[in-house]
């Protein structure tokens, strides 16, 4: 059996002919049949099994790179190298798996428990049955509060209206009618004949026919853009290039000091250990460790303002980000009408006409009611229950008008609500007051309100055609901005970040928001999605360079947008709540789902955000840029010491002098004196505010020329400093081991002083230096445990790393030394502050 393709094109009757079914619903049999051929009526989710989640912490390229370190110190014998190594990778991938798992289990606790079930006819007989039973042909009954469980095309309505926000991000209610027949073409939204799996029954009651399930339906074809991969991070693709930079060094020096060492006529043995000690020396192996850290401390951060991560890189996409591609609803209004502006004659008649034609209950019913039932307070209740309801008119879609007949003081008195053209029809009103209602009317829906009309009459309620009612006021209604998101937007666009609202919703309601929270100005245009769909991709980036509200857009105008964005070189963060927010979410730099959000939402987003605020997003981008410069700072920290150290033994190997330091030395500093003091860059403090500055381009952000520069010359100060203390020491006829010690010592102090330099990248160390000793007390930690390791290694463990104990005048050398290289970067600093920072 095939299933129809358009059945909003078709007559219901035809509808039911062609899925082989009847008013009467299936039999067993042809049930059964079609649960084989169909499956259950259900979205595969796509599992994170707990070692596909360990073992990509293994994928980045550094990790390889170190993989392939440890590989190679095995073969040569060095057991302890290999050891060390090891135990790295397997810390820093157990801190990626501990923060990734527990973010999954943290979603999984916000998924719902209990499953859905729905009202069906089979054999003619209303059965209560999981949702997750249903097949093609199945009667759906539907009535207000029900969860849409599969794509249905109406065979009856009554007044049924639907929330179908979740799909298309319309966030008023729509009238459904089954007699009606569109043309094929029609989008989502307009096919009035039909509801679809995930939406909800807010008013109303249908009867209809089952046309698609599961993975057939509108939402699971949403949903398949989430198994489609997601551009790597900005953090990622910048230690791919750092990753391809280092292999490219490591292989050329690795191949050159080869050669120069055999030319050299130095042993076989002692060729291997430069290789192996150049090969350490360029790999800084607490770069994926200390990245780790920094983000799951930056990730630990986000948990505290109600933000969940799932993906552990993303934490520094938002420092990353230029442009956020927001949802309306839910993120930048609060998602539910609201009493925006009313308008009375007289204000005691509309505010009792609004509690008496009202049916929510405990703020539960349509829309409008409940946003009545707010705005009354506790008057909705009192006035409730002091008029007596004897008869009530539901709501109607031909005639748009609801009425309760309610009695008072004996007498019966009708109350109507509903389009003012409706009630215009039936109004007994004066001219003047009839002019007065018009001008408010319709300035009013110019502002994008939904304006709804409320009245009275006690001259008889039997027909209705004959109603003679007086209007008493008229209210708008809107989805309103939620608070504090106007300043978000402001903080965004000072930080040089670009908002574009992207919505299902029409253009007016979407612009009057737009203007209020200050996302969109007066001349702008707005760009409708069916104006995408005539637009090729260099056209659509011409048009969203001038726009920041796309109205009526599909769930593949969202993708398509976030898509050309990023071909142009933005870093996109895109939030939303529904599935048809998913595409989005998946295809960007960083996708954002709302914690009431649809579960297919949550499970393609890589954060999701408990509190459904803009504001908290902004926030998070702070946090996000602070985690940033963090890591910019430590990359500095681990990348000057590895150059160095490559400085160091290939100026050696050159000169033809003896190794100046072993590779267990080499280890020593990489891991362990680096690895005390770059911990603490994780809850370094924010410099300057962070907001006030532009976002860096990805290729800046990490690598740019002022970072290279200043890489390259503590890297050259160090060497110089190393390099010139070893070769004083050999020529005035101190051992070897003595010069090696030396040149050992004064590498680890140098390292010290670089973490205290680091914590400050705007400034020097000695401008604002009581800032200078409070950006970040942790490291002050991290260099008295160094200092304490290194006493170890020097007075206690002096064979294991080839040294002896130094004197009291070795020390000497190594403070005149480091004092030496204090200056040079310090007074570096102050060059490039006074001539090229902006300050």
């Amino acid at each position: 059996m095939l299933l129809p393709q358009s059945p909003w094109s078709q007559k219901s009757e035809d509808v039911l002919i062609e899925l082989q079914s009847g008013p009467d619903g299936l039999d067993m049999v042809s049930v059964q049949k079609r649960y084989d051929a169909f499956g259950p009526n259900a979205l595969r989710e796509e599992e994170h099994s707990k070692i596909a989640i360990f073992l990509n912490q293994f994928t980045s390229p550094i990790v390889l790179i170190l993989i392939a370190a440890a590989i190679i110190s095995m073969i040569m014998g060095h057991t302890k190298d290999t050891i060390i190594i090891g135990a790295i990778l397997f810390m820093n991938a157990m801190l990626g798996f501990y923060q990734e798992f527990k973010a999954e289990t943290s979603i999984r606790s916000l998924q719902k428990l209990t499953e859905s079930h729905s009202h069906v006819l089979r054999n003619g007989i209303e059965r209560l049955l999981p949702s997750r039973e249903l097949v093609p042909g199945d009667i759906v009954i539907m009535g207000e509060g029900d969860i849409i469980p599969a794509d249905i095309r109406l065979l009856k309505s009554f007044a049924l209206q639907v929330d179908e926000a979740i799909l298309t991000g319309e966030s008023l209610a729509c009238g459904k009618a089954a007699d009606t027949v569109l043309d094929e073409s029609a989008l989502l939204y307009e096919q009035s004949n039909c509801v679809f799996s995930g939406t909800s029954v807010i008013r109303g009651k249908g009867i209809g026919v089952i046309f698609s399930t599961g993975e057939s339906t509108v939402m699971a074809r949403i949903a398949q853009a989430a198994r489609k991969d997601s551009p790597h991070t900005p953090l990622t693709r910048a230690m791919r290039r750092l990753s391809r930079l280092l292999l490219g060094t490591v292989v050329t020096i690795l191949f050159v000091l080869g050669i120069i060492s055999l030319i050299q006529g130095r042993s076989i043995e002692e060729t291997i250990m430069i290789i192996l000690a150049q090969l350490v020396s360029a790999v800084p192996e607490g770069l994926p460790i200390v990245i780790t850290v920094i983000l799951a401390i930056g990730a630990y951060r986000l948990s505290r303002h109600k933000i969940l991560v799932r993906h552990l890189p993303s934490v520094e996409s938002l420092g990353s980000a230029t442009l956020i591609a927001a949802d309306k609803t839910g993120t930048i209004t609060e998602g539910v009408l609201s009493v925006k502006e009313p308008f009375a004659l007289q204000m005691s008649e509309l505010r009792r006409c609004a509690a008496l034609c009202n049916d929510a209950r405990n703020h539960q019913g349509d829309s409008v009611d409940v946003a009545l039932a707010r705005w009354l307070g506790d008057d909705f209740e009192i006035i409730g229950s002091l008029f007596e309801r004897v008869f009530d008119h539901p709501f109607d879609p031909v005639s748009r008008m609801m009425a309760t007949v309610n009695r008072m003081d004996g007498l019966e008195i009708l109350y109507v609500k509903g389009a003012y053209e409706a009630l215009l029809s039936h109004s007994d009103n004066s001219p003047d007051e009839l002019d007065m209602l018009s001008d408010v009317h319709d300035r009013m829906a110019l502002q994008g309100l939904r304006v709804l009309a409320f009245g009275q009459s006690d001259s008889g309620w039997e027909d209705p055609y004959r109603w003679k009612i007086r209007i008493t006021g008229l209210i708008g209604f809107a989805d309103k901005a939620k608070e504090g998101v106007k300043e978000a937007i402001e903080l965004a666009k000072m930080a040089g970040i670009r908002l574009i609202m992207i919505t299902g919703d029409n253009p007016i309601t979407a612009s009057v928001i737009a203007k209020e929270v200050g996302i969109m100005k007066d001349n702008t245009p707005i760009l409708m999605g069916k104006e995408i769909d005539t637009l090729d991709d260099n056209a659509l980036l011409e048009s969203l360079q001038h726009t920041s509200v796309v109205a009526r857009a599909m769930p593949e105008h969202k993708y398509r947008i976030v898509q050309i964005l990023q071909k142009s070189g933005e870093i996109v963060a895109v939030t939303g709540d529904g599935v048809n927010d998913v595409p989005a979410l998946k295809a960007a730099d960083l996708g954002i789902a709302m914690g009431s959000g649809s579960e297919a939402a949550k499970s393609t987003a890589k954060m999701v955000i408990v509190d459904n605020n803009l504001g908290v997003i902004i926030n998070a981008i702070r946090q996000g840029r602070i985690i940033a410069d963090n890591l910019r700072k430590v990359i500095f920290y681990l990348l000057s010491t590895s150059f160095a150290e490559i400085i160091i033994i290939t100026c050696a190997i050159v000169m033809a002098l003896p190794l100046p330091l072993h590779p267990t030395q080499i280890l020593w500093i990489n891991i362990v004196t680096d690895g005390v003091c770059d911990k603490t860059f994780a809850v370094c403090k924010e410099e300057s505010d962070v907001m006030r500055r532009s976002v860096r381009h990805l290729d800046r952000q990490f690598f740019d020329p002022i970072m290279v520069y200043r890489i390259l010359w503590f890297a050259l100060a160090t060497a110089s400093m190393v390099l010139g203390l070893f070769l004083y020491l050999l020529s005035h006829n101190y051992s070897y081991e003595i010069a090696m010690t030396a040149a050992f010592t004064t590498l680890v102090a140098a390292q010290w002083i670089n973490a205290i330099l680091s914590q400050k990248e705007s400034e020097p160390f000695f401008k604002n230096i009581r800032t200078s000793f409070t950006i970040n007390p942790w490291i002050w930690v991290g260099v008295a445990a160094g200092i304490g390791l290194q006493t170890i290694a020097l007075y206690i463990l002096p064979e294991w790393f080839h040294v002896i104990p130094p004197t009291a005048e070795i020390l000497g050398y190594v403070l005149i030394a480091s004092l030496g290289i204090l200056l040079m970067a310090e007074g570096y600093k102050w060059i490039e502050y006074r001539f090229y920072s902006v300050h």
